[in-house]
């Protein structure tokens, strides 16, 4: 009997989650009934009906989540190390400003250096930025791995990323190059052990080819590898995703060499865990709820989605489908001994051409990672879903592999626009994840991915409910039902009941209160900027024009932002569009809750008819306590520019202005 490899148990609280999903629904079909019995608003009406429909969207992820194990130690009764399936590990970068070559080397070295025989373990680098630089740091790394790495081997190390390491004890081109940097037939290292493979490509990118950012270049790096090692597993990581864990491809393999249970599996994913958070993770960087929560979710459906990064593929399933064979790789395969010979460079270079897609229109669509919206690991792992395959979801105690979060708002907002605008994209497309994705893969998994799809909408409930209940109870209009009403528990049940689920979901998971926090608070951030400029930037893109100038460009010197963020400060020093419309939704609140509650003091019975209000205008402020110290308060270099408090100040008076009009 063939030794158990990996295990796995529903999450206990899913009967609680089922019997929570009865008792919620039921409460939000009276606060629809409740809207047409004593009608107060059509905007908040239109609010609660989407708040509602992504509620039940998100049930998707609570229907049936899965906790898994792995036993890696037991693979040697499977196979032994040294038939182990061949490895190939893909690593893109594309600016050696924002992505320091250092790091990206460090980066590979992490991989080169996996508990991993030596002579099925190759690293592929794609460069888009085409630096000298870059290509620099791949050959000194090429030498410091004969060293790095039986270092590692010798010492036990874990953290096999130099520069994780070290720290815990350029000019762009268009023109093609690659350069096999390490051969394992050929290097070895000082004790006399073979090297992996290092292979460093900087692509051809042609003003008259579409190079298709970062999925252009892991299909480029899918092709150069099938002509140079053709490995059955492929993993891909982020620049700045390093190796913590030697043994992660062991983790993999476990479920990849269970014949009963790989047949139709593509990918496993690990969560992305983050290094260098403050304290209080003040920009919500962990992403909890992203990389660990919503994936055990989707995991107990058809698999969690491909997140980017941290993920090992089955080749065969970038090709086809599960009920097809992979198709014949004679197209790139090259009988040689030696990567770096003549005739097999001459084949990767063709290619990696920027023309080698030309009139071969499955490329992106039907093979590889997929086309057609920025977020190409969302759309490449729904679509494979799509084709029946399925995935799994590996979160050891020990995190696999760990990566830099944006550390500053300016990053952190405009990262999830970018997100907004390449959901949309695939929202708005054929394979609308609530048509398509519920019909291909289960209606459950269907909800799932369009919870992530609408995720740019979210600008909606939460602009109407940032400024509308506000103004009215600044012009003393009660919009809910008073305090002695029945009906005000209904909505103090949605509202705490929505809450203390995502906290007890969060710390379960080993978060902290004080981040929990953090990540709501950032979550009502991104709702009213990078959701609101994201889907005006889709529309504008949609009718032919660009919104680049909703850009963010951080205007602090990186040592400034680096302190201020260890001391848990924002940093607010932008003159941006953003910035006003957080900055007009803080004033309104303040000013609101301010003259709301004396006049609700002053007038008889007034505190119990506009008691939501004032909770609610009390919450908006206490979330918005960094926007106000910025604006007023602070000295530092994370201020907030006075030509944003001006216009946030000119916006916040016209809002109020109209409000006059609307509710007297």
């Amino acid at each position: 009997m063939a030794p158990l490899l990996h295990t796995h148990q529903i999450h206990p609280r899913t009967t609680l989650n089922r019997l929570h999903f009865l008792l919620y629904s039921l409460s939000l079909l009276l606060l629809l009934h409740h809207h047409t019995t004593t009608p107060s608003s059509f905007l908040l009406l239109l609010a609660d009906i989407f708040l509602a429909f992504m509620w039940l969207l998100s049930q998707g992820f609570r229907w049936r989540p899965v906790r898994r194990w792995e036993f890696p130690e037991l693979l040697s009764k499977v196979t032994a190390s040294k038939d182990f399936p061949a490895l190939d590990v893909f690593i893109c970068t594309a600016d050696p400003y924002k992505e320091p070559p250092v790091g990206v080397a460090s980066t590979a070295l992490s991989a080169l250096a996996f508990d991993y025989p030596s002579d099925r373990l190759s690293v592929y680098v794609s460069d888009d930025g085409g630096s000298d630089l870059t290509l620099f740091a791949f050959f000194e790394a090429a030498k410091f791995a004969r060293c790095w790495l039986p270092f590692c081997r010798e010492n036990g190390v874990m953290e096999r990323s130099p520069e994780a390491y070290f720290q815990s004890s350029g000019c762009d081109g268009e023109a093609e190059e690659m350069k096999v940097l390490l051969e394992s037939k050929k290097d070895k290292d000082i004790t006399g052990y073979p090297l992996p493979s290092l292979v460093y490509i900087s692509r051809e990118k042609h003003p008259a080819s579409p190079h298709n950012f970062k999925a252009g270049a892991l299909n480029t790096l899918l092709r150069v590898s099938e002509t140079m090692t053709n490995a059955p597993l492929i993993l891909t990581l982020d620049c700045d995703m390093c190796s913590n864990d030697p043994t992660a491809p062991q983790r993999a393999l476990c479920y990849f060499l269970d014949k009963d249970f790989s047949s139709n599996l593509s990918f496993i994913q690990f969560p992305q865990r983050f290094t260098g958070l403050n304290k209080n993770d003040i920009y919500g960087g962990e992403f909890r709820r992203l990389f660990t929560l919503g994936e055990q979710g989707l995991d107990g459906l058809q698999g969690p989605n491909y997140v980017g990064t941290g993920c090992f593929f089955s080749r065969r399933s970038l090709y086809s489908s599960p009920s097809v064979a992979m198709p014949s790789s004679d197209e790139f395969k090259v009988q040689s001994c030696l990567l770096s010979s003549e005739l097999v460079l001459l084949k990767a270079h063709e290619v990696a051409s920027s023309k080698y897609e030309h009139g071969r229109k499955e490329w992106g669509s039907q093979i590889g990672f997929r086309y057609g919206s920025l977020v190409e690991d969302y759309y490449t792992g729904y679509m494979l879903h799509c084709q029946g395959w399925r995935s799994v979801f590996c979160n050891p105690n020990r995190p696999a592999f760990l990566g830099e979060a944006p550390k500053s708002l300016v990053e952190a907002v405009s990262q999830s626009k970018r997100w907004f605008v390449g959901l949309y994209q695939v929202c708005f497309s054929r394979y609308c994840p609530l048509f398509y994705g519920s019909r291909k893969i289960s209606l459950m998994a269907g909800f799932c991915y369009m919870y992530y799809a609408l995720w740019g909408c979210w600008c909606i409930p939460l602009t109407i409910y940032g400024l509308l209940p506000q103004l009215a109870l600044f012009y003393g209009k009660s919009l809910f039902p008073k305090a002695s009403d029945p009906w005000f528990f209904l909505y103090a049940y949605l509202f705490l009941s929505t809450y203390v689920q995502d906290l007890i979901e969060f710390m379960e998971v080993g978060g902290l209160i004080q981040r929990w926090w953090s990540e709501q608070r950032m979550w009502l951030i991104k709702g009213i900027t990078s959701s609101t400029f994201g889907t005006l930037d889709f529309i504008l893109s949609e009718i032919g024009n660009s919104a680049t100038g909703f850009n963010l460009t951080s205007k602090v010197k990186k040592e400034e932002e680096n302190k201020l963020y260890e001391n848990d400060k924002f940093v607010f020093n932008t003159a941006s569009p953003f910035l006003v419309s957080m900055g007009t939704i803080a004033i309104v609140n303040v000013i609101s809750f301010i003259c709301g509650f004396i006049k609700a003091m002053i007038r008889v019975g007034g505190l119990n008819e506009m008691l939501i209000q004032i909770l609610l205008s009390a919450f908006i402020v206490t979330n918005s306590w960094p926007v106000y110290e910025a604006m007023f308060t602070r000295k530092d270099g994370g201020k907030m520019p006075e030509s944003v408090t001006k216009a946030s100040i000119l916006l916040s008076s016209i809002l109020f202005f109209l409000g006059n009009f609307y509710f007297t």
